[in-house]
């Protein structure tokens, strides 16, 4: 019985671009899509050999210009790995789109965990909830320190001016992606803009850092891997901590995003992670709570982007019409807080 080849994957040329390129690569290879991301489409490829990979390729379809670029994400990787940051070792990027529909990359596999729900953790120890909190919020002290000439991404970006070229870039991805009007969004972009707090550092901002894109060692309690490096770069390292401020929440009660576990028992409050992230930063976090208004609205667009690539059907998988609602949702859910918290900021 032949194996079935999932979209988006030319199995032939692949395969013959893994031999390659990839050294130890060993055919026949198997691909299977892994689960859960709603943006770049991620693979497993397993060789005749057993060894595995990963490769990470555009979705299907009409795409946004400035999104989905892999050579952007590969050099990141490339860069960041040699650091001692936990990233995933690069192993090849292919550039040519004749092979496979679209440019794609291929780095090692990381076994663990990835904890995306509160369900991910129900088997952990409360002792091991705490220590991987605490070492993911210490692996993002130390990307910070990264010294970003000496890694090479000194160029990545514009250093000055961070939330300026991220309110001008997501309000034009807005624009590009929206389905339909959500005043909230416009209004919270304008405050946002109105009350920018001075620019304290320029780091690798990773863009997108929560427990839902690392891979966790739950025995060791810590961070293996930091993945999905798409949103990456050169930023105010308050950005990432506001960031986890969104998905956080500190009981049972709050409010948390549904794929993120920190709502459960064990887990430290936020703000007891935030000094925890300054006392190993030495970096000021007064404005934490601006950064993580701005992170909600990031999200919204973020979100409404998804809707859109499921309504455009270039998803790659079966749409659930469940998991399409969520994201109509969540765009008006997210806008909302981010213009509430912005209010009180400037108030």
């Amino acid at each position: 019985m032949p194996v079935q080849v999932p979209p988006g994957i030319d199995a032939t040329s692949v395969s013959s671009w893994l031999i390659g390129h990839v050294e130890g690569a060993a055919g026949p290879f198997r691909f299977v899509p892994i689960v859960g991301g709603r943006s770049n489409l991620t693979y497993t490829v397993t060789g005749g050999d057993g060894r595995r990979f990963v490769l990470r390729r555009p979705p299907l379809g009409k795409v946004l210009a400035t999104a989905h670029d892999m050579a952007r994400e590969h050099r990141i990787i490339a860069a960041v790995h040699p650091t001692g940051v936990p990233v995933p070792q690069p192993l090849g990027l292919c550039t040519d789109a004749g092979i496979n529909g679209a440019p794609f990359y291929v780095m090692s596999f990381v076994d663990g965990e990835v904890l995306d729900t509160p369900q991910s953790v129900h088997d952990m120890p409360h002792v091991r909830r705490r220590q991987v909190a605490e070492d993911l919020f210490d692996v993002l002290a130390d990307l910070h320190a990264v010294d970003v000439d000496a890694c090479g991404l000194g160029d990545l970006a514009k250093r000055e001016g961070y939330v300026e070229r991220q309110l001008r870039r997501w309000s034009k991805q807005w624009a590009a992606s929206k389905t339909r009007e959500v005043p909230a969004v416009d209004e919270v972009a304008i405050r946002l803009g109105e009350t920018i707090p001075a620019q304290q550092a320029v780091c690798i901002a990773h863009g997108d850092y929560r427990f839902g894109n690392c891979i966790v060692d739950v025995e060791a309690g810590r961070v293996s891997a930091v993945l999905d490096w798409e949103l990456c770069t050169l930023g105010d390292p308050l950005a990432d901590v506001g960031y986890l401020g969104v998905y956080w929440a500190d009981d049972a009660d709050g409010r948390s995003r549904p794929n993120d576990p920190s709502r459960e028992p064990g887990f430290p409050a936020y703000d007891e992670l935030v000094k925890r992230y300054a006392r190993r930063s030495g970096r000021d976090v007064s404005d934490v709570e601006y950064f993580v208004a701005f992170s909600a609205f990031r999200l919204a667009v973020i979100s409404e982007g998804v809707l859109a690539r499921y309504q455009a059907g270039v998803m790659g998988d079966r749409v659930d019409p469940t998991v399409v609602e969520h994201f109509r949702t969540s765009t008006v859910e997210l806008a909302e807080s981010a213009l509430a918290a912005v209010r009180s900021w400037s108030s």
